[in-house]
């Protein structure tokens, strides 16, 4: 699981997060599901060689394993607080993934949708 905190939901942003994630899974082929968002397809977008973008159908949140991740995340780390700073909602997601990245157990089981499974 590659994980960034970054400062904006950009295209920019999202070339960062590309790059990390080739780098990680250097040694595989990775398909991601993303959604319709604007940095999703934009034409600045630099997709790395062995990564190519799955696009889900429009207003099918609940068809992307990573919207479970988020709700867990919300769930776990930030549940009906009121934080002083930014510096603690990061501090208390950067726990929560930690957590999650390594459990693989707990995040196969929100993520490991059947429609993703390569069949035997």
């Amino acid at each position: 699981m590659t994980a960034l905190i970054l400062p904006w939901a950009n295209t920019e942003m999202m070339n960062i997060f590309l790059e990390e994630v080739s780098r990680d899974f250097s040694e595989f082929f990775v398909i991601m599901q993303v959604d319709q968002a604007g940095w999703h397809n934009s034409k600045n977008l630099k997709i790395p060689e062995n990564i190519r973008l799955l696009s889900q159908p429009s207003h099918s949140p609940e068809l992307n394993p990573v919207e479970h991740v988020w709700d867990e995340l919300r769930e776990k780390a930030l549940p009906n607080l009121a934080f002083k700073s930014l510096e603690e909602v990061e501090q208390a997601l950067c726990s929560e993934i930690v957590r999650l990245q390594n459990d693989p157990k707990r995040l196969r089981s929100l993520t490991n949708f059947p429609y993703l499974r390569i069949p035997c």
